[in-house]
């Protein structure tokens, strides 16, 4: 099938060779003319399809002249792909930054804009800054709307940086502008350009890796629990498989009867599990996963703050960054401070919320690069429609992959890879230490200082200087020790002499949770051509074989004399133990699959109300009449319910209710009347409010000042019960989570209750909408703004 599609892409490569010769006998300004030639052309009915051979000879002889690179024709076929939204699987160093380029200025022809995202800030900011000299000199802008680039952008600063024809950014950033933009008020607040064609860098790790942390952004917090501390000092006395077992694949832990006695007589308790102390048990539940399931320097690391004090930040295990913007929801975060003996930060409501799958999926088109995409491909074609086209590379690779040496004991693996480290270094070979969590990589340097070999050490807790070491890690007798996925679309070029020797060797310390990680780690070596070596060293005590390996392997090598293990130490050769490590591999990879899928699943609910939301305040905010039609349709609904209400058939019931919803001013006398129906009473109620109404809107200036009001008080009822609805789903699933030890679907309980919650919201926010608009009190400052003092 590939071949097939690279026949294809073949084809029309040859149709922009043929233009080669035609663009180098134009002077600048006739490459400079192309731009608005092209857009006339499109405009006047010819597709980008029929423009794509000459715009990308146009970039290739601009890029030429700008930076002195002229794309490859490998790179022209990547762009290919990338312009039919598919994925191009191109090889480490084959110089995606550039082949970007093409799509990127083709799909800039047609006007609605075009977004390049990359994994992290260094990346976008890079990119920017050297692509955008081909897009500058054929009269395109740049934006690049990251915070880092100044200490605030204001809405007004981010719009025209959105609005640029060519966006460089990356996905955190995006998702948050997304997210932030739908919290905003006014059409002034509003900043993003349309979600049409973007290209996604690194794409695996963005749609895949970090495809299950949602994007949230937490506001008002909860009161603070104080039970974390409390329930934290009785899991310290717990034991797995006495007062509790846990369930690795699905990342579920629970109390034995033996856990659940200790607790009651632990937090002195007739009984456990009574309604009364759900929260208890949430508590519990919480503790119990914090310690079992969360580990220090894999999952997180604790470091000093700007303040000095010490802080919890969590690690993205697919790339060994810190995540910064990130928090757990649902308690966990704070339990897992507990667990430290850390200052418990704020427990705060989430106030919107969406997953890089979903936001993605709101591109019109996507196209994406990436090392190691194709053993993907299934996940991609069910999950994006998108295929992983393997595009042959500009040069042989004739970098050797050596076969794994695996050890019965984690010394033993260390031992025998730092010998096999030793030698290397002793021939000047430059060496990549690659580590599956910071504990290893310190493990390593501490390894590596005693033996009196000077390297660098780069994981979550230095990444800092990430890509200038990486960079300079090619270079001669250099040693760089690094968490799995550090200098991902970082250059290493070797440095004078090296490649006599042999290039740069890459070693793994373990093999990965997935097999594309391991892909990444060999990509650092060999790059266009370069020789260099990659080498993995694994034992059965890894982290990898221990989730996902089978439980004999844990029962034979629990309990070992390490000076024995060591004296005897020999690599394990028999087929059986690599066929266990790649099955290990593949029951990880499987089980991260369904995890990603059930994610989606779970998210498809609160994908489909969030659409719905916004799409009515967006309807609102850009609304520039009075809504007094709708105002009077949704009040009509919510009295319509109130003349039904047994409940407000006590005439003192009622009056309550008018005096919390209504007015102040109602004579207690109309409502001891008897109404002859229920449309009297809603019709009572309406011209009730309908006189408050009208009162208000006489102290406001114009029909504009009372479209505005109006405006304020539905968003202000939407949004707060958005925010309340939005904390909720996020509380629910995480209790649901528990419910697969149980004969129920977590996935159908959530979908039903999302759904009833969902209308219980729209509920509401049309009462509340209606008492804002009556009870509140408006004011006009000396700015001439509104302003609202809600009752």
């Amino acid at each position: 099938m590939d071949s097939i599609k690279l026949k294809k892409i073949k084809k029309i490569l040859n149709e922009v060779n043929s233009w080669k010769d035609r663009m180098s006998q134009l002077t600048d300004q006739q490459l400079q003319e192309k731009t608005e030639e092209f857009r006339r052309r499109f405009r006047q009915g010819e597709t980008l399809d029929d423009l794509l051979a000459e715009a990308y000879a146009v970039v290739r002889e601009v890029s030429q002249r700008v930076l002195g690179m002229f794309p490859y024709d490998v790179q022209v076929m990547g762009a290919i792909v990338l312009h039919q939204g598919n994925i191009a699987e191109m090889g480490t160093g084959e110089g995606k930054t550039l082949t970007a380029t093409m799509p990127a200025y083709l799909n800039a022809i047609e006007g609605k804009g075009v977004m390049v995202i990359t994994p992290n800030t260094y990346l976008a900011t890079r990119d920017a800054e050297e692509m955008g000299k081909i897009y500058r000199f054929l009269g395109l802008t740049v934006g690049v709307p990251l915070q880092d680039t100044e200490s605030e952008l204001s809405p007004a600063k981010k719009r025209l940086l959105y609005q640029a024809d060519i966006v460089y950014t990356t996905n955190s950033s995006l998702g948050f502008d997304y997210l932030s933009e739908n919290l905003t008020a006014s059409v002034d607040g509003q900043f993003l350009a349309n979600l049409n064609y973007a290209i996604v860098d690194e794409i695996d790790s963005i749609l895949l890796d970090s495809a299950q942390t949602p994007l949230v952004i937490s506001g008002s917090p909860r009161v603070q629990s104080n039970l974390y501390g409390i329930v934290d000092t009785l899991i310290r006395t717990f034991k797995e498989g006495e007062e509790y077992k846990a369930d690795g694949d699905k990342k579920q832990v629970w109390l034995t009867p033996k856990g659940v006695k200790a607790a009651e007589a632990f937090l002195s308790l007739q009984h456990l599990y009574d309604p009364e102390h759900r929260d208890l048990v949430r508590h519990i539940r919480l503790a119990l996963q914090a310690h079992q399931h969360y580990k220090r320097d894999k999952d997180y690391v604790v470091r000093s703050n700007k303040k000095g004090e010490q802080e919890l930040v969590l690690l993205d295990q697919a790339t060994g960054r810190l995540m910064e913007l990130t928090r757990l929801q649902g308690g966990l975060h704070q339990a897992l401070e507990a667990k430290e003996g850390l200052s418990l930060t704020p427990e705060t409501r989430a106030m919107a919320s969406i997953t890089y799958q979903n936001l993605f999926k709101m591109f019109q088109k996507l196209g994406g690069m990436t090392g190691t995409g194709k053993v993907a491909e299934a996940e991609f074609l069910e999950t994006y429609a998108m295929s992983v086209i393997q595009i042959p590379t500009n040069r042989k690779r004739i970098r050797q992959d050596l076969p794994d040496e695996i050890y019965q004991t984690l010394p033993e693996k260390v031992y025998a890879s730092m010998a096999y480290i030793k030698e290397v270094h002793a021939k000047g070979n430059p060496i990549l230490i690659f580590a599956g969590s910071v504990e290893m990589s310190v493990l390593y340097s501490n390894l590596l200082l005693r033996e009196g070999i000077p390297h660098n050490l780069l994981n979550a807790n230095k990444a800092f200087r990430e890509a200038q070491i990486i960079a300079e890690s090619g270079q001669r007798g250099a040693v760089t020790v690094a968490t799995s996925m550090a200098g991902r679309g970082t250059d290493i070029k070797l440095g004078q002499g090296v490649a006599a020797l042999g290039g740069l060797v890459v070693v793994g310390t373990e093999r990965m949770m997935n097999r594309r990680i391991d892909l990444q780690i060999r990509g650092r070596s060999g790059r266009q051509g370069d020789p260099g070596k990659t080498k993995f060293f694994v034992s059965l005590e890894d982290d990898l074989i221990k989730h996902w390996g089978p439980n004999w392997i844990q029962d034979r090598y629990q309990d070992y004399d390490v000076e024995d293990r060591l004296r005897k130490a020999k690599p394990l050769t028999r087929r059986k133990y690599q066929r266990i490590v790649a099955q290990a591999q593949d029951a990880s990879e499987s089980a991260a699959q369904a995890s990603r899928r059930l994610t989606l699943e779970f998210a498809e609910s609160m994908n489909i109300q969030r659409d719905l939301v916004y799409k009515e305040r967006d309807r609102l905010i850009r609304l520039d009449r009075r809504l007094d039609g709708l105002i009077e349709k949704i009040a009509r609904e919510v009295f319509a319910q109130v003349a039904k209400n047994k409940k407000y058939q006590d005439p003192i019931a009622f009056y309550h209710y008018i005096l919390d919803h209504i007015s102040y001013q109602v004579n207690p006398a109309q409502i001891h009347q008897a109404f002859p129906s229920k449309q009297a009473k809603e019709d009572f109620l309406w011209e009730l409010a309908r006189s408050e109404l009208l009162a208000k809107y006489q102290r406001l200036e114009s029909d504009e000042v009372i479209a505005q009001f109006q405006r304020m008080v539905l968003l202000k009822a939407i949004d707060e019960n958005w925010v309340e609805q939005v904390d909720y789903l996020q509380q629910l699933r995480v209790a649901l989570s528990g419910q697969y030890a149980s004969q129920k679907n977590p996935l159908v309980e959530f979908y039903q209750e999302a759904s009833l919650s969902f209308d219980r919201m729209k509920a509401l926010a049309k009462e509340q909408m209606v008492r804002n608009l009556l009870l509140s009190r408006v004011e006009i400052n000396t700015k001439g703004e509104i302003v609202l003092y809600f009752p």
